[in-house]
């Protein structure tokens, strides 16, 4: 059977409303509106484990957290000693050519992790950094690049106009176009095009940094947004649940206040990356037509989490709440798939590991034992002409399990897309959003007397996920506050040790 040709786009901290196809009222993503059009968006869409590190651990392992045992942000720990069985390393095993270009945030970095070749840029990297005294060769080929371009100096890098990684300073780009890491990630996809053994297939993982921090887009991108309504800040009923971490002020905070000004600003960054990466990815998407391999090419897109962005007084991510956990989720059987579906919406609620599974069948490669993510595969095709469908189909999940250790304990949440319940392990708090009629989750239903039925069936939903866990989150049936908690589980840690 034709096996055809893959490609994994992965962006960095893009929330899952800010898409135009999410109806979204500012931002501009044509290229990828007309990419969901061709496929399947998925309006819940979740990151389990919403930052960098785990997520990636997710998509590339198909497995949840419970299995994959990463349930925090911990760098420093040997991906392939840990992580054994990948969806590129199946893919490799195929016969695939397996490349991945932009950002992995594996350890240690110039891990291929089951790809033939990397082309590598993590972004800042604080730890590779210290580990490697800057020395950018050993971690990273944008800076060495960049270092050989006409006009640039042998010590430039992109940190040089002081706009941080995690932070909510924004500034146009200080150099030409052309050499801005989103610029650098779509040539480098066109010239690999060039250089792919056209022989077998391929499969490609399209990782950029951006929307990230740096909030640095090319100045005209910025300045699309710039003249947006003010940002207002916009609080509900439940905050005060975070009084102890809040830090007012701090342009790198998690929790707290700042000048709305400043929010507007970032926004205005941040919005301006994704308007970039959507006319990089067109490049993308018409080199793909010029080389004559769109038609039996898939394509998928999403994003390792969101980005708070002032939602609530929370700025960053690895909470549980929608600007942080929900990402865009859009798949597209290729082309020339006669039974795929097109321009359909699901309501079913997703997750990254999700991904691997799907792309896996869709290419008609066996999805391994260690995969729990379930395919997606019944959204996208048609069932055949005559053929009945199969009674043995397994209902599809009816909720979703997402954690992440922050603020020094696990902040925990189960959610179907439409009702949210929230567990903070260390304070024992509690929040209850109905998220159909409370889509920004102003109004915590928790302490409502008349939602105490619905508070009682989301909390044992919750409660039969942790069981069993090692930190002892339950006991006797109930949610057990003050547990200690550590970023991974015994079996992963067990593995690395092993």
């Amino acid at each position: 059977m034709t096996k055809p040709n893959v490609i994994l786009i992965c962006v960095d901290e893009w929330r899952g409303d800010c898409l135009g196809a999410e109806g979204h009222p500012y931002v501009q993503t044509p290229h990828l509106d007309e990419l969901a059009g061709a496929g399947a968006r998925f309006r819940h869409g979740y990151s389990a484990t919403p930052t960098c590190v785990p997520a990636r651990v997710a998509l590339f392992t198909g497995q949840s957290q419970e299995r994959h045992g990463r349930v925090g942000y911990q760098e420093g720990v040997k991906f392939d000693e840990v992580h054994p069985i990948t969806l590129q390393g199946e893919f490799r095993k195929a016969g695939y050519q397996t490349q991945a270009i932009g950002k992995l945030h594996v350890y240690p970095e110039r891990s291929r992790v089951g790809f033939d070749d990397v082309i590598l840029h993590d972004g800042f990297l604080h730890f590779a950094r210290k580990e490697n005294r800057r020395d950018f060769k050993f971690f990273d080929d944008y800076v060495p690049w960049l270092r050989r371009q006409p006009g640039v100096t042998a010590d430039e890098e992109y940190f040089d106009h002081g706009a941080g990684c995690n932070s909510t300073v924004a500034r146009p780009w200080d150099k030409a176009e052309r050499l801005h890491p989103t610029s650098w990630l779509g040539s480098q996809t066109v010239e690999w095009l060039y250089r792919r053994d056209t022989t077998v297939p391929f499969f490609l993982y399209l990782s950029f940094h951006r929307p990230h921090p740096p909030y640095d887009p090319p100045a005209w991108a910025m300045e699309m947004y710039l003249d947006l309504p003010a940002f207002k800040r916009r609080v509900g009923d439940w905050e005060h649940h975070f009084e102890s971490v809040r830090r007012d002020g701090y342009h790198q905070t998690s929790f707290g206040t700042l000048p709305e000004a400043v929010t507007h600003r970032a926004r205005a960054g941040y919005y301006g990356l994704m308007t970039q990466i959507d006319l990089q990815l067109g490049r993308i998407f018409e080199a793909l037509n010029e080389f004559g391999v769109a038609d039996d090419t898939v394509i998928a897109f999403t994003s390792d989490h969101g980005e708070m962005l002032g939602d609530h007084d929370f700025y960053r991510k690895s909470v549980g709440y929608e600007g942080s956990a929900r990402v865009p989720f859009i798949v597209v059987p290729a082309p020339n798939d006669p039974r795929a579906l097109r321009g359909t919406v699901v309501d079913e609620v997703v997750e990254l590991r999700d991904i691997m599974p799907t792309l896996l069948e869709l290419a008609n490669v066996p999805v391994p034992e260690s995969c729990d993510g379930k395919s997606l595969v019944r959204f996208l095709r048609q069932t055949p002409s005559g053929a009945e469908p199969a009674g043995d189909v397994e209902p599809w999940r009816e909720w979703l399990h997402g954690e992440h250790v922050y603020f020094d304990q696990s902040l925990q949440w189960v959610t179907d897309g439409h009702v949210k319940y929230l567990w903070a392990s260390e304070w024992g708090t509690e929040e209850l959003f109905d998220l159909d009629a409370d889509p920004e989750e102003m109004h915590n239903l928790a302490p409502l007397p008349e939602y105490a039925p619905l508070l009682a069936l989301w909390k044992s939903r919750l409660i039969a996920d942790l069981t069993g866990r090692e930190e002892g989150f339950v006991h006797d049936g109930e949610l057990v506050t003050g547990a200690p908690v550590a970023t991974m589980l015994a079996h992963a840690r067990a593995r690395m040790a092993g």
